[in-house]
């Protein structure tokens, strides 16, 4: 279901699994191209070390790629599946602060991915999340794996094989 930017925003913005770790977004660029994160630092989500937990950093990374993906494609007509197949993640510097990110999709990852979605059916590509503190020290970075499936595509497979 497409929805808008607002609209995303606010309903991530209180899902409980990223309520509680103090994951918000901060905004969702137009259309749905990128996204700037925020880990708000909180007793809810400190380690015994003080700094935020590496899970709750491993939490903000793992939805957002998959989630643009799919609500661009899906204001294209596309009806598909969309995931983080897998997340590597280093831990650079602890973060004692709040965090942020930014990422994006950009027109070469797009036309990629439709061209796949469309001549096999799926498309799986590994995108960067770069982690900065407030004082823009990087503390973590994340590779994220997004897994994309064309559901359309097999009902044309299907059609193909009637004909």
């Amino acid at each position: 279901m497409f929805v808008s930017e607002g609209v995303l925003k606010w309903a991530i913005n209180f899902y409980p699994p990223l309520f509680f770790q103090r994951i918000r977004v901060v905004r969702f660029d137009k259309g749905f191209r990128g996204v700037e994160v925020k880990i708000i630092k909180s007793i809810f989500n400190k380690n015994f070390n003080g700094s935020i937990f590496g899970g709750t950093i491993f939490a903000a990374a793992d939805p957002f790629y998959p989630l643009l993906f799919h609500q661009v494609l899906i204001n294209k007509g596309y009806k598909l599946k969309t995931w983080s197949q897998s997340l590597s993640i280093h831990f650079l510097k602890p973060a004692n602060t709040n965090l942020h990110f930014k990422i994006s999709i950009g027109d070469a990852d797009l036309v990629d991915c439709e061209q796949a979605l469309n001549a096999i059916g799926k498309y799986r590509k590994t995108f960067p999340i770069e982690i900065y503190d407030k004082n823009e020290i990087l503390c973590a970075s994340v590779s994220c794996m997004v897994y994309l499936r064309n559901l359309n595509y097999a009902e044309a497979e299907d059609q193909k094989l009637i004909i």
